[in-house]
């Protein structure tokens, strides 16, 4: 199986957590999203263990929200001692309504609004990370309205390409993200940030995408970022405090997918930083890291039922299933490969299905090409699997569709962490 929580019963039906999926299923409805709470807790300990391991006290690995951010997930990181990564007041909202120290927030993002802004300085989140020079600006002024001296990271471009979906990809140069180092507009982001009274630069923030497995692309960008702090070492006498790569560790959502060790290259990136701040005669900067799909992708699953089969002879079979890109949008987004099981039984999968969704779209397929069952119909219960990461998220009400609950599995059991959309809650906003 695709991940050692995923496996086949004795009468062929699938588990997930050590729980049947059929019977989830029967218990909650469809569609379903399923999270194993195990999972996420080992996901957690693994980066916290590797950083103790190779940084002592001296780092801090924080849960990036955007992969799936709901009361539950924050109470969970906060337990295991995570920080975390928050791009909207939503998310810190929902943190602090979990009981997550504001402390150990770093709010981030592209496009903060001055109302943004001054909600974050209120909250007393931990650090902003300042995407651009405006934000800046406005920062330093609503930090001297609070009272208050905001400490910062700032975002540098690295223009470093990934090797990953163009569209998750951040550290280029011609990216919507932070500050190209390579056009010279990064000395004078910092230049211009140290002269701020209201901010403490504590240091240097990059990230250069999502979904990465070439093992040398952290090594690269911390050549290029350590270079750039012995630039402003040497020019401006200034010591950056705190180094923060982001995240991107890949994920297997195929049987064909490369594991990544995460531990090891951790441990490889240490070293690396290591070795490089030494030549470079600087302090060994305190280091964070943004994981976000790594910690949950590989702990969920969405649970579907078949409406109904169309077969078109010499063209396709379709298995079309009660939910669809509301749900998952990843696919029609950027083609993002799924393995999908049938739940119910275990069968000679040799007939290519696309599993379409509900939606009134054409393109609104949560995968194509998949095999199943020949005898696939109406009323199987199909599982899509590694769906822990952007797919609640992401979710929509496009159709006036209401989002599926999502159930955290334990090994005593399970339990609703968000319940499923009514009808009642999709006209609550109307007037």
């Amino acid at each position: 199986m695709l991940a050692d929580n995923i496996r086949r019963n004795e009468d062929g039906t699938l588990s997930f957590a050590g729980h049947s999926v059929p019977a989830l299923a029967q218990h909650y409805g469809t569609p379903l999203y399923l999270m194993d709470e195990r999972r996420i807790r080992q996901n957690c300990r693994m980066y916290l263990d590797a950083f103790r391991e190779n940084f002592g006290d001296a780092a801090l690995p924080l849960y990036a929200g955007k992969a799936a951010a709901f009361l539950q997930i924050y109470r969970i990181v906060g337990e295991e001692g995570m920080g975390v990564d928050a791009v909207s007041p939503g998310e810190i909202h929902t943190a602090l309504r979990a009981g997550f120290p504001a402390e150990k927030i770093f709010f981030h993002g592209d496009g903060k609004t001055d109302a943004d802004i001054a909600y974050g300085v209120s909250q007393r989140v931990g650090w902003f990370v300042v995407d651009n020079e405006g934000e800046l600006l406005q920062l330093d002024a609503e930090a001297a309205r609070q009272g208050v001296v905001q400490k910062v990271l700032l975002r540098i471009t690295p223009g470093i390409d990934p090797h990953t979906y163009r569209e998750i990809s951040t550290g280029t140069v011609d990216v919507k993200f932070g500050v190209a180092l390579e056009t010279g507009q990064a000395f004078a982001f910092v230049q211009k940030a140290l002269t701020l009274r209201n901010l403490d630069v504590c240091g240097l923030h990059c990230h250069v995408g999502s979904e990465v497995f070439d093992e040398s692309v952290f090594e690269d960008t911390i050549d290029i970022m350590v270079g750039f702090m012995e630039e402003l070492h040497r020019r401006l006498g200034y010591v950056t405090r705190m180094l923060n790569v982001g995240g991107g560790y890949g994920v297997r959502y195929l049987a064909t997918d490369k594991h990544v060790d995460i531990p090891a290259r951790i441990a490889h990136v240490a070293a690396h930083l290591k070795a490089r701040t030494a030549e470079a005669g600087l302090p060994l900067p305190y280091f964070l890291m943004e994981p976000g799909r790594s910690i949950v992708a590989d702990a969920g699953m969405t649970v579907y039922t078949v409406s109904t089969v169309k077969r078109i002879p010499g063209y396709k079979r379709y298995a079309i299933v009660d939910g669809g890109m509301t749900d998952n949008p990843r696919y029609c987004l950027y083609k993002a490969p799924y393995t999908v099981l049938n739940a119910d039984r275990e069968a000679d999968f040799s007939a290519v299905f696309d599993l379409a969704g509900r939606c009134c779209e054409s393109g609104d397929i949560i995968q194509p090409a998949v095999l199943l069952p020949d005898d696939t119909h109406r009323g199987d219960h199909i599982a899509v699997c590694t769906t822990g990461a952007y797919n609640y998220s992401m979710a929509s009400n496009y159709n006036r569709l209401g989002r599926p609950p999502v159930v955290m599995l334990t090994e005593e059991g399970s339990y609703v962490a968000v319940r499923r959309e009514t009808p009642d809650d999709l006209c609550a906003l109307d007037l």
